[in-house]
């Protein structure tokens, strides 16, 4: 009996300028996430099931060749998907660039993505540290973020870290030792801090918060911090 096709991806924004530095591209929405943020913007993906195809996303993703420049694989939690790896090697054979981004819950899988030259950027959510993770992403995978976040540092790979920030979540003291974790670990890169979205409809129905941080607010000596509202 042939085995049915699963599909993965949920949606595709066709077009972005924000979600891949200085580059044209389209939004690939993975469905399905092995964390449950309280804040997370996306819960019909994470929740939902993939209503599209590897196949047909690249057709569509050819159709477009010369007008974007590169590929965003977000979700969700895309590199839940054992079949990415393929499916980025055929993007890449045809000439798209590739951000990813991710959780870090999946350290093996992302290494072989850039051992194998497969990724130009990556954007690495850091939920929380240890003692407030399982509050924050209800799942207990911070030592998988954390071995994703050690590898990159040490190959020096194009990356982000990002946190988003809601006060019933994360207090100024938590983002500060959060600060302090990524400096012992020589994080050099640039961590942009982004404010909560208030009227929007999220996983955990969260209330809107008003205590907004601003630029200015954290500082280091290792990298640049950059706050998103």
């Amino acid at each position: 009996m042939k085995q049915a096709v699963t599909n993965s991806i949920y949606h595709i924004t066709p077009f972005t300028l924000l979600d891949f530095p200085h580059k044209t591209a389209c939004i690939i929405w993975y469905a399905g996430c092995n964390m449950r943020c309280h804040y997370c913007y996306n819960p019909d993906i994470v929740k939902g099931k993939g209503t599209i195809s590897h196949e047909d996303a690249f057709k569509w993703i050819s159709s477009r060749k010369g007008f974007l420049d590169g590929v965003v694989l977000s979700g969700g939690e895309c590199l839940m998907d054992k079949k990415i790896e393929s499916f980025i090697q055929n993007l890449k054979e045809h000439g798209f660039l590739i951000k990813l981004d991710t959780n870090g819950s999946y350290p093996v899988r992302l290494k072989s993505l850039v051992q194998n030259q497969l990724i130009n950027y990556i954007a690495l959510d850091f939920k929380a540290l240890p003692n407030q993770f399982y509050k924050v992403t209800q799942s207990g995978l911070f030592n998988k973020f954390q071995q994703s976040l050690e590898f990159l540092i040490k190959i020096n790979a194009p990356f982000e870290v990002r946190t988003t920030i809601h006060s019933k979540l994360l207090s100024p003291d938590d983002l500060l030792q959060m600060v302090h974790y990524l400096e012992s670990r020589n994080y050099s890169g640039t961590y942009y801090l982004q404010n909560f979205f208030n009227n929007c409809k999220t996983l955990g129905e969260l209330p809107n918060d008003y205590q907004f941080i601003k630029q200015g607010d954290f500082s280091s000596t290792k990298f640049e911090i950059i706050v998103r509202s």
